[in-house]
C-alpha cells in the first residue's frame, strides 16, 4: 500500500469535506447545515473540517467556488466575438441564465445551483464588497462591448446585470415563475438603448499627483490572467492593487491609460478565507459566462489578478494591504517610475505616465 504524503492527504481531507459540505447544503441550504453533520458525511472530526476551513461561511463558498471552476473546466471558450453589442448580450444572458433551478428542483439545491448567498453574508461589510465586485463585474462586460462601440457602455453593462441578478432572485424565492426565455430576449434589446453614458468622476481633478521616482522591484512570478487564464507579466504597464472594499476604482486605471498599454487590476484582502473567496466566487463566476462569448481579445490591453497572498502588493512595497488599499505604480522596463496611493491612485498614476510618454 502507497503512503500518501502530508500535501496528499491535505488534498484528499479537503475534497472529501467539499464532498460532503456540498451534499449538505443542496439538501439543507446554508443556514440550516451543521457542520457536525458535514464532519460525519465526510467520515471526518468536527476538528478537521475546521483545521481545513475556518467557519461553515468559508466552507459554503469554497463549495460554490469549486462548483463554477469545475464547470468552467469543462466548457468551451469563445473563438470569434459576437458581431454586436445586440446579440452579444443576448448571448451572454443565454449563458448567465443557464444556472436557473429546474422547475422540480429542491429548494436548497437550486440555491446551490444559483450560487445563492441568501443568509451567508450576515454583517454589512459582504454586502459592501459584493457592490464593489458588482461594478468590477459591469466593468468587464462593458469594455468586451466597448470594442466597435462609440461609448462607454458601463451603464448599458450594469443594467443587463441588474435584470439578471433580479430574475435569479425571482428564482430563488418564486420557483417555476417567469420565463428566462423572454429575459434573454430583453437584454438583448437593451443592446440597442444609447444611454448617453460618459465618464467625468467629480473627484478626479482633485487627486494627488503621482510621484515620479525610478524603484527596481523583483517582479512576482507566476500571477495569471483570471480573464484570459495566461501568464500575466508586470514588466511594462500600469498595475492597480485595490483591496475589496474599493474595486469600484478599476475604472479610473482603465479609462487612464493609453491605448494599448496593459493595465493590470490586482485585487486583495484583509481576510483572504471569507471576503477572499466570496470575491473569487464572484469574479470567476462572471469571467466564466464571459469567456464563453468573447474572445479573449475582447478585453484587450485589461488584465485581472486575485492576488491572495499579497505578492503583488509586497513586491510595490505595500506593508499592511487590506480591503481598503488603494495603491498603484507605473512600470517601465521592468522599473517602476511612478507610484501614487490613496483614492484616485490608478487614474494619478496613468496620468503621469501618459504626461511621460507624451
Amino acid at each position: 500500500m502507497v503512503r500518501l504524503t502530508r500535501v496528499q492527504q491535505q488534498a484528499r481531507t479537503r475534497a472529501a469535506v467539499l464532498a460532503a459540505a456540498r451534499e449538505e447544503f443542496a439538501e439543507h441550504g446554508f443556514v440550516p447545515a451543521k457542520v457536525d453533520r458535514i464532519a460525519d458525511r465526510a467520515e471526518l472530526t468536527r476538528g478537521a473540517v475546521y483545521s481545513n476551513f475556518p467557519s461553515k461561511r468559508a466552507l459554503y463558498l469554497a463549495v460554490l467556488i469549486d462548483q463554477i471552476e469545475k464547470v468552467a473546466a469543462g466548457e468551451p471558450r469563445a473563438i470569434v466575438s459576437p458581431s454586436s453589442r445586440v446579440d452579444a448580450l443576448g448571448v451572454f444572458a443565454r449563458v448567465w441564465l443557464e444556472r436557473l433551478p429546474l422547475v422540480g428542483d429542491s429548494a436548497p439545491g437550486g440555491r446551490l445551483q444559483l450560487r445563492s448567498l441568501e443568509g451567508v453574508l450576515e454583517d454589512e461589510h459582504g454586502p459592501a464588497v459584493l457592490a464593489q465586485v458588482a461594478r468590477l463585474e459591469a466593468l468587464l462586460l462593458a469594455i468586451a462591448l466597448e470594442r466597435g462601440a462609440p461609448a462607454r457602455q458601463v451603464r448599458l453593462a450594469e443594467l443587463v446585470l441588474t435584470l439578471l441578478d433580479g430574475a435569479g432572485h425571482r428564482a430563488e424565492t418564486l420557483p417555476g415563475f417567469g420565463d428566462p426565455f423572454d429575459v434573454a430576449h430583453a437584454c438583448r434589446h437593451l443592446g440597442g438603448i444609447d444611454l448617453k453614458d460618459t465618464w467625468a468622476p467629480p473627484h478626479l481633478p482633485y487627486v494627488a499627483p503621482a510621484r515620479t521616482c525610478a524603484d527596481a522591484w523583483t517582479i512576482p512570478e507566476g500571477l495569471v490572467d483570471q480573464i484570459s487564464g495566461d501568464p500575466v507579466d508586470l514588466a511594462n504597464g500600469l498595475v492597480v492593487v485595490l483591496g475589496a472594499g474599493r474595486l469600484g476604482a478599476a475604472e479610473e486605471a482603465v479609462r487612464s491609460a493609453k491605448p494599448g498599454e496593459q493595465v493590470t487590476v490586482v485585487v486583495v484582502t484583509g481576510d483572504a478565507e471569507e471576503t477572499g473567496r466570496l470575491v473569487r466566487l464572484r469574479v470567476s463566476d462572471a469571467v466564466g459566462c464571459l469567456r464563453r462569448v468573447f474572445a479573449p481579445e475582447a478585453w484587450q490591453h485589461v488584465r485581472l489578478v486575485l492576488d491572495g497572498d499579497a505578492l503583488v502588493a509586497s513586491a510595490i512595497g505595500l506593508t499592511d494591504p487590506g480591503d481598503d488599499t488603494e495603491s498603484a505604480v507605473s512600470v517601465r522596463n521592468g522599473v517602476i517610475v511612478a507610484r501614487a496611493d490613496g483614492r484616485g491612485a490608478g487614474y494619478a498614476a496613468g496620468a503621469r505616465r501618459r504626461e511621460a510618454t507624451s
